[in-house]
């Protein structure tokens, strides 16, 4: 929508701008004349915001103000940032039904949908005045912050707020240029900074011809050699790799552009984050059966060029990637672009080469991981059309595809396609509203789809497809629970590997074949304890142990970051027994390397990959027989096809299903089938040995047998009992302080008013209660819980509640409102 009326031909007076704030609404700002004409919906806008500058996006035009607003106290829109706007019609839809559907707010929404370092930032210039230099004279003693500050000011000139703070400290110079501006001592400008990413470009040279006219002066060697270079390189290079090739300096390549013979100019250079990359060689397949009858299925939904959703649900090793590269195929064939979601970095790697191998320059990719740099290259070609298939994790299902004709979720039961900081949302949810909105097939694909899937699928929401066998006719891997509590009896002492392990590694080396070993802890120890006093090192900001990472010699919070050197006695009673209970990832490796010295053995988990580019090196390595144990948390049990892996060992697998959450059973299945089935995908078959103290729990039992159907029966009862998802819709409330009193005072004001809103009893409510980690980085959490079997109902009674609770003093800035919640911790 552009910002001048299509009747009349005028431009509109006032822009709705939805900001990047937790604010559920969009605010009004004045378009002066001049800039009016310009302006799009989409396109980022600069505007002022009370003391601040900051980015919004437009998204609506009017001439009529609401009748709250007086035309005097509306600001004017200062800076249009994008004369083309970065989000189109359907992102900017897609967004709003997120917001709205997850009772988030639209400008955090928007912003999430673009990659990270683009928008524009307003930076503070701060100038020393004459009273700041008559004040530093007259100071008795220049060590505070202020006068340090002043004294740069007065040496160096005008300074930014940011440089200020890397000479200081952030907090330091914040505080101080608060207090130099108050008192007149410092002059304070504001200017619009640049985007942290934005294009790279450098110099290039073009060869426009290789031909000397006849009167015209001969090259010399070196002239020839810069022509020679370029020729040999398909008539363009990088000015840089110009000079080094022909060994030349800048002088001749100037001679050869006055001539004509070639072009220097600056062009865009493109950071792929695959540069350098080896792709597969690609096989060309035969479907099987049921290959094909799946497909074709798919193949029929994209032909009518309609809405449909499918769950495939095909055992590990069915042959689901090959099913959806050839939907692929199907679609750009139809002039359609396709859309692929996974759940984890660690598995792009892989996958990304196999698509790139496959469709050459029309594959980008999307995640985290990359270069801020990379992923705002990789946005910019999609969004030109340059990229017609997108792979990444959850924040590609905003990617700027045109004309998405299918879209496809792998692993789609992960709870990493959840966000879990604002703004709120699934992926996976938001991708099959995407698909409907753009009338797209969407393929939903999972070995042990999430209970609610599944029940989609059997109540004819979802058609369902499914591949019950391994390709090649292989067996699924042979598992085995070992009952730990046998182990202890006979150890006479808790053990990390049992024998029937340490035997099983032993006897797949010695056939040359690999082994992953899953723990999903990371870390040395789970926490520090005193044997004397009882006591365990907690962190000092959240209500939870500190876990031990050894090679860094620290004691770590997983949840705020906090971390300490471990000390030599117990801070409480000053005893020297400090004793490291429980085992993480690190431990693991180590154990197993001192073990077994002459293997190749590496770990995976987020402590081990924080290097850029370390995951992909290794599981790469691994593919190539280059490591012989992978030791690893939960990254190591999705999607990988690696073809030598004959052995799984499973340590630990208790703890998740002590966790206080609904969802415990079902993840713990989930985790085991999927580990499970990293074994016997090649020609060899598979172990996969699974130790426990609770080897009778239902969960456990299913996994080993790989009984999705049977785990479902049993767990799905479990859900309509105990009034759970997919039978009732939950929404959680999060109040988070650092004043317990002034958050139970807010959560109970809430409770109060969801009562009143819910006179008829159609929601079920529990709490404010503390919640299970009830201190998180100094802010103490309590929680609602609401059920509901209507979801309209659930969030238009939270949506009154919240109005009504917050005229009686109850804080709405400290609630955090998750709907379809995938985590109660």
């Amino acid at each position: 929508m552009s910002s001048t009326d299509a009747i009349s031909g005028q431009a509109f007076q006032y822009v709705e701008v939805a900001m990047p704030l937790p604010f559920r609404r969009t605010f009004t700002y004045r378009l002066m004349p001049e800039l009016a004409p310009f302006v799009q919906t989409g396109a980022r806008v600069l505007v002022p915001f009370g003391k601040r500058t900051l980015t919004g996006y437009a998204t609506s035009f009017h001439n009529q103000l609401a009748s709250d607003l007086d035309a005097e106290t509306v600001k004017n829109v200062i800076e249009l940032i994008d004369p083309e706007p970065l989000i189109n019609g359907e992102i900017l839809d897609l967004t709003k039904w997120s917001a709205d559907y997850y009772v988030a707010a639209w400008g955090e929404m928007l912003k999430a949908s673009l990659p990270a370092g683009i928008n524009a930032a307003v930076e503070s210039i701060f100038t020393v005045s004459d009273s700041g230099r008559l004040a530093l004279l007259r100071a008795k003693s220049t060590k505070a912050g202020k006068w340090q500050i002043l004294q740069h000011l007065v040496e160096n000139g005008p300074t930014d707020q940011t440089d200020l703070g890397k000479l200081f400290g952030i907090a330091t110079a914040k505080r101080a240029t608060n207090e130099l501006s108050r008192s007149g001592h410092v002059l304070t400008e504001r200017e619009t900074a640049t985007a942290k990413v934005k294009e790279k470009r450098q110099k290039a040279v073009r060869l426009l011809s290789a031909q000397i006219p006849a009167d015209a002066k001969p090259l010399n060697d070196v002239q020839k050699k810069i022509i020679y270079s370029l020729q040999t390189a398909g008539g363009e290079m990088l000015f840089t790799d110009l000079l080094e090739r022909a060994e030349s300096g800048a002088s001749p390549i100037s001679t050869l552009a006055k001539r004509g013979m070639i072009e220097v100019y600056i062009r865009d250079v493109r950071r792929d984050p695959l540069t350098g990359a080896d792709l597969p060689e690609i096989d060309i397949l035969t479907l099987n059966t049921e290959q094909a009858f799946v497909f074709g299925e798919i193949e029929k939904a994209l032909s009518v060029g309609d809405y449909k959703a499918f769950l495939l649900h095909g055992v590990t090793g069915s042959g689901k990637t090959e099913v959806y590269i050839r939907a692929m195929r199907t679609a750009l064939e139809m002039g359609r672009s396709s859309l692929m979601l996974v759940p984890e970095i660690s598995l792009t790697p892989i996958f990304s080469r196999r698509l790139r191998a496959v469709f050459g320059q029309s594959v980008a990719i999307l995640h985290s991981n990359l270069s801020p740099g990379e992923r705002f290259d990789e946005w910019r070609r999609i969004n030109r059309g340059e990229a017609r298939i997108v792979i990444g994790t959850r924040s590609a299902v905003f990617a700027p595809l045109e004309n998405i004709g299918l879209v496809i979720v792998d692993e789609e039961h992960d709870a990493s396609y959840r966000q879990n900081e604002s703004p709120f949302y699934h992926g996976r949810d938001v991708a099959v509203m995407r698909a409907h909105s753009a009338n797209a097939v969407i393929v939903l694909g999972s070995a042990t789809p999430a209970l609610e899937t599944y029940h989609n699928a059997q109540t004819g929401k979802y058609q369902y497809l499914q591949l019950q066998n391994r390709i090649g006719g292989r067996p699924l891997a042979k598992a085995e629970l070992i009952d730990m509590r046998d182990v202890f009896k006979l150890a006479g002492k808790d053990v990390v590997f049992s024998q029937k392990l340490i035997e099983a590694i032993k006897e797949t080396h010695r056939k040359g074949e690999q082994t992953i070993i899953l723990l999903n802890r990371r870390g040395f120890s789970s926490f520090v304890l005193c044997r004397s006093c009882g006591e365990s090192l907690r962190c000092k900001n959240c209500d939870i142990t500190l876990t031990y990472h050894r090679r860094d010699r620290r004691i770590v919070c997983h949840y705020c970051n906090y971390h300490t050197e471990p000390p030599d006695v117990c801070p409480f009673c000053e005893s020297e027994f400090l004793y490291f209970i429980g085992q993480g990832t690190e431990q693991l490796e180590d154990m197993l390397v001192n073990q077994f010295g002459d293997l190749r053995i590496a770990r995976i988990d987020r402590d081990a990959m924080k290097r850029k580019g370390e995951m992909a090196k290794i599981l790469l390595a691994f593919d190539k027989g280059e490591i012989d144990i992978l030791v690893g948390t939960q990254m190591l049990a999705k999607g990988h096809d690696f073809h030598n892996v004959t052995l799984v060992g499973v340590v630990s697998v208790d703890t998740g299903l002590g966790l206080p959450d609904f969802r415990a059973a079902e993840r713990t299945f989930q985790l085991l089938t999927q580990v499970a089935g990293r074994a016997g995908r090649g020609e060899l078959p598979g172990r996969v040995l699974i130790q426990t103290y609770f080897p009778e729990h239902y969960a456990l039992k299913h996994a080993v047998n790989q009984d999705f159907k049977g785990f479902y029966n049993e767990e799905i009862r479990y859900r309509e009992r105990m009034g759970y998802p997919p039978f009732l819709v939950l929404a959680a409330i999060l109040i988070k302080h650092k004043d317990d009193k002034y958050a139970v005072r807010s959560g109970q004001l809430l409770r109060e008013a969801l009562d009143r809103t819910n006179s008829d009893k159609a929601l079920r409510i529990l709490g404010p209660a503390a919640a299970p980690i009830s201190r998180i980085k100094n802010e103490f959490r309590f929680q609602l819980i609401i059920k509901s079997p209507n979801r309209k109902t659930l969030r238009e009674r939270v949506d009154n509640a919240i109005v009504e609770a917050e005229t009686l003093g109850c804080d709405k800035r400290i609630l955090q409102i998750e709907i379809d919640p995938v985590n109660l911790m």
